[in-house]
């Protein structure tokens, strides 16, 4: 049982997380809601879950079909989009003693998120609920507690039916949970702060702050602090103004203060500097009575058909992802450790581009955005249609809801330069209003625009959708949009941009299949970027079993990079010279919506079947390569500036011997560039290598642990395939196993994992004790390995 904390003097508002120490139940259960609920043979979980991540994979039966088609209808086959798990229901519960003190104050839970819709009780009454999992929520008990004695929170989360979503959404309490206690008669409300930069210059900058407060007291002003925290936590701004107050609104919002910041430090991708609002609400006697706080950046940011996009007046590119919210191994648990190893992984590979593709993110990933120099195109919806909408009432019953808490939540974070009402909408006839989403799009940019005017709207589409039969003009509804966004279509922007001279060209979606050419046939100076689809392979949208999941991605699921992935980054960083060997192995001719999206497969390994020959790409921004087999040069290919195959230089008839093969780049005659692959030798032992020097004793920070066979020289040995098994010594627990084979049978959970190409991680989750932590890694006929890490 939790015991909540008094509410101290010097901190008016308490943020108490309610993450840990839940009861849950996989399945429905009666009663599960009343509070007299025996729960004790539940199991105990910690916040963020996925309940459906530790489910079984349901495999289709022989002869049905596995793919991503609408019309499939065999349960089993649709299970296919969803990562092949069953659908189901899990059951949350949760006692908490709220403080006697706490009597005439203001109490709120606030759930970050239910996956995919939810239903919360108190003490066993139905108080609030999500049909749309993805966003937010809060619902104020403060009538309902039973303050000084024990009360029982129930959540009861649905995943819905298989064609409720196209993709594995994962099932539960996936996002943060918390109870907010604030003063009763004077406070701010569910995402008060509205911060914006009209005026940015290197010179000077004009910080606008708005809040909506609520005061229920009978005075005329309402005195309000502003201080400006430097990312150093200095102190750069500190006033105290009294805001006339109409006691007729007893919530409203008000302008706080109009900020002149001379020589402002500006938020960018390369140097994303943060400062911190910190906004007091005081009583008439001078106390606090509430008091909130924002990061922000001081950007400016422009859209036009003759530059694509500026930032702080400088030309930006988008070098984009666009991918679902799931995290590998974890499932839809929304750990900010898990997002924040990816958006190092995206910035080390040239990235400086996110498309929450097609859902709200949490707010933790945002921050991290910020934090890292990432520009986000924010996502609300996939379809505007019941059945991708949660499935239990009509979209039309959600956007009006939805939208605020979308806008109003992500609004300040200077890394959200678009918002996106939705995605590849035009090829439904179906949509409210039969225009093809035209009506319902200008009303929900209209509410949208009550609460944020400062970026553009757009929505991402396939731009002569399969059902219009004509490439002759763009859907209706890419004229109603700010930017034209485009999914694959990038071959359409000159024609376009022709008989459309307005028109701000974006490509939302972009296939690896047409790497390269996808970028460098796009006019650069002109367009605003684009965001390669999957680039992460994920769980759901499988083209068929054993695939468990989307495999067309240059990082694999356990975030190894793939060959490929530095074909990328040769183009994504030219700055930064790169050469990389990725050897054919075999093609893959997978069409998703009516695009070519396989891959030819690939490896960078040299233990080949002796006297084989083999093709291979030497990936490089240089201008040229020597490509060496033990010392030996087979030639010298010089680079190309031809799109369809700039950067990649085809190798075939390349004789294997056993030894190395090594690519030297070279640029004006100097060697820029190497990359070597070597045969190695059976594998002797297992190399663990950890990821967060910082770990934290806070119960959520995680540590992945890649595990690596490695022979005599400690050279990686990629034909290694053993079983792992992990144990755990210390206040840790094991919460994700993973490799990069996405056919693999294995869950990704427990403590068992198989090798693939050599690797596996292991994923740890701390307790909230701080303490030494030990790794054991073992397998049958080589030297086990043991990692001690300590937790601060």
């Amino acid at each position: 049982m939790a015991i909540l904390p008094m509410m101290a003097d010097n901190n008016p508002r308490i943020v108490e997380s309610l993450n840990f120490d839940w009861r849950f139940h996989a399945g429905d259960v009666d009663g599960a809601q009343t509070p007299d609920f025996d729960d004790s043979g539940w199991q105990t979980i910690n916040v963020p879950h996925d309940f459906q991540i530790h489910q079984p994979w349901i495999a289709p039966e022989k002869g049905e079909k596995a793919d991503n088609s609408d019309a499939a209808s065999n349960v089993k086959s649709r299970l296919s989009s969803r990562g092949f798990k069953e659908m189901g229901i899990g059951w949350y519960r949760k006692n908490i003693t709220p403080d006697a003190s706490w009597k005439g104050k203001r109490v709120i839970l606030d759930f970050e998120g239910i996956m995919l819709v939810g239903d919360v009780y108190l003490n066993g009454q139905r108080v609030g609920g999500t049909d749309y999992g993805y966003v937010g929520f809060d619902i104020d008990v403060t009538k309902l507690l039973k303050y000084g004695q024990s009360n029982v929170i129930a959540v009861k989360s649905n995943t819905q039916r298989p064609e409720n979503s196209r993709w594995y959404t994962g099932g539960g309490l996936f996002r943060d949970v918390n109870l907010i206690v604030t003063d009763g008669q004077q406070y701010f409300t569910r995402h008060p702060l509205y911060i914006t930069t009209p005026v940015v210059s290197e010179q000077k900058a004009t910080v606008k702050i708005q809040a909506e407060m609520a005061c229920y007291l009978k005075i005329k002003d309402l005195k309000v602090n502003t201080r400006i925290l430097d990312a150093e936590g200095n102190a750069v701004y500190d006033a105290t103004k009294d805001i006339p107050f109409n006691r007729g609104q007893k919530i409203n919002e008000h302008i706080v203060d109009s900020i002149t910041m001379d020589a402002p430090k500006l938020w960018s991708c390369e140097s994303p500097y943060l400062y911190t609002a910190v906004v007091t609400l005081m009583r008439p006697d001078g106390t606090v009575a509430d008091r909130v706080e924002e990061h922000f950046g001081i950007r400016s940011i422009e859209y036009s058909p003759e530059f694509g996009f500026k930032l702080n007046g400088k030309k930006v590119i988008f070098k984009g992802i666009a991918n679902h919210h799931t995290l590998g191994a974890l499932g839809a648990a929304a750990y900010p450790r898990a997002m924040e190893k990816r958006i190092q992984l995206l910035k080390e590979y040239g990235f400086n581009h996110i498309r929450t593709s097609h859902n709200p993110y949490s707010k933790s990933f945002l921050d991290l955005c910020d934090k890292y120099g990432m520009l986000v195109v924010d996502e609300l919806y996939d379809k505007w249609l019941t059945q991708f909408a949660g499935g239990r009432t009509e979209w039309l019953n959600l956007w009006q809801q939805d939208i605020p808490e979308f806008i109003r939540r992500d609004r300040n974070h200077p890394s959200v330069v678009m918002w996106s009402l939705g995605n590849e909408l035009q090829t439904y006839w179906n949509l409210p209003y039969a225009d093809w989403g035209v009506t319902p799009y200008r009303l929900q940019r209209e509410l949208l625009h009550r609460y944020d005017t400062t970026r553009p709207v757009t929505v991402a589409m396939h731009p002569r959708g399969r059902n219009q039969k004509t490439d002759s003009l763009p859907a209706p509804l890419v004229h109603e949009t700010d930017i034209a966004s485009y999914n694959y279509r990038y071959m359409y922007f000159p024609g376009d941009r022709r008989r459309f001279p307005n028109m701000i060209f974006y490509q939302s979606e972009a296939n690896t299949a047409m790497m390269g050419p996808n970028y460098y046939e796009m006019d650069l100076d002109k367009v605003v970027g684009l965001a390669y689809w999957g680039m992460i392979d994920y769980l759901g949208e499988s083209n068929g079993w054993p695939a468990k999941g989307w495999a067309q991605g240059v990082f694999d699921i356990s975030l190894e990079p793939k060959p490929i992935a530095y074909f990328l980054r040769s183009i994504f960083k030219p700055e930064e010279p790169v050469v990389h060997i990725g050897i054919i192995d075999s093609d893959d001719n997978t069409v998703w919506n009516d695009v070519k999206v396989g891959t030819q497969r690939m490896s960078d390994h040299w233990n080949r079947k002796q006297g084989s020959s083999m093709s291979l790409y030497t990936y490089t921004n240089a201008d040229e390569v020597e490509l060496f087999i033990n010392g030996k040069s087979i030639g010298v290919k010089k680079n190309s500036k031809e799109p369809k195959t700039r950067n990649k230089i085809k190798w075939d008839g390349v004789k294997y011997e056993a030894g190395y093969i090594e690519a030297v780049a070279k640029t004006d005659g100097k060697i820029v560039a190497r990359h070597r692959i070597e045969t190695t030798t059976d594998a002797m032992a297992l190399k663990a290598e950890m990821d967060n020097a910082d770990w934290k004793a806070d119960g959520t920070d995680l540590q992945h642990v890649r595990i690596t066979a490695v022979d005599k020289k400690g050279r990686r040995v990629r034909g290694a395939h053993n079983n792992l098994t992990f144990a755990i010594d210390g206040p840790a627990e094991i919460v994700g196993v993973i490799n990069g084979d996405i056919t693999s049978e294995e869950l990704t959970v427990g403590n068992k994992r198989r090798l693939y190409n050599g690797t596996a991680t292991v994923i740890l989750r701390s307790k909230r004790e701080a303490g030494k932590v030990t790794l054991t890694a073992t397998t049958d006929g080589l030297k086990n390995t043991k990692l001690v890490v300590r937790k601060n």
